[in-house]
């Protein structure tokens, strides 16, 4: 039996103001865009891995009033679960995410534990980590 990852949710506050970042500073390609109830839900995804996608909405599509604005409260403290992307050049997606204007949180670093990564906040305030796996 072989199980896989297919997407994961980001909650944003604006989701066409996250699509210009997560589109033109990482370089992901819309796959689908459903509205339903005043709300949307929109996927992007990568051709370098099929298959794995992550899903833009904002925190009240699909939930309860009190669960929508629990999770708004968690975003904008800047809390909710950090996203890792990897990247095979490093430098330069750092510097394509540092040239759309995203906050920088951390200049591209050698970690302890082998990896060289950086990280940014997107315009909802959601920790991005990039990763590039260290040469064999």
């Amino acid at each position: 039996m072989a199980i896989a990852l297919q997407h994961c949710n980001i909650t944003v506050n604006d989701v066409d103001e996250s699509i210009a970042f997560y589109g033109t500073a990482l370089g992901l390609q819309v796959r689908n865009d459903v509205a339903s109830g005043g709300f949307r839900w929109v996927t992007l995804g990568s051709d370098a891995q099929p298959g794995l996608d992550i899903v833009l909405s904002v925190p009240h599509a699909g939930r309860s009033q009190a669960d929508g604005d629990a999770l708004q409260e968690l975003l904008t403290k800047g809390v909710l679960p950090m996203m890792v992307f990897r990247s095979d050049d490093l430098d330069a997606t750092f510097e394509a995410v540092r040239a759309s204007g995203a906050e920088v949180l951390q200049e591209p670093i050698a970690q302890p534990w082998g990896m060289r990564d950086c990280a940014f906040r997107d315009p909802s305030g959601n920790t991005v980590r990039i990763a590039q796996a260290p040469a064999s």
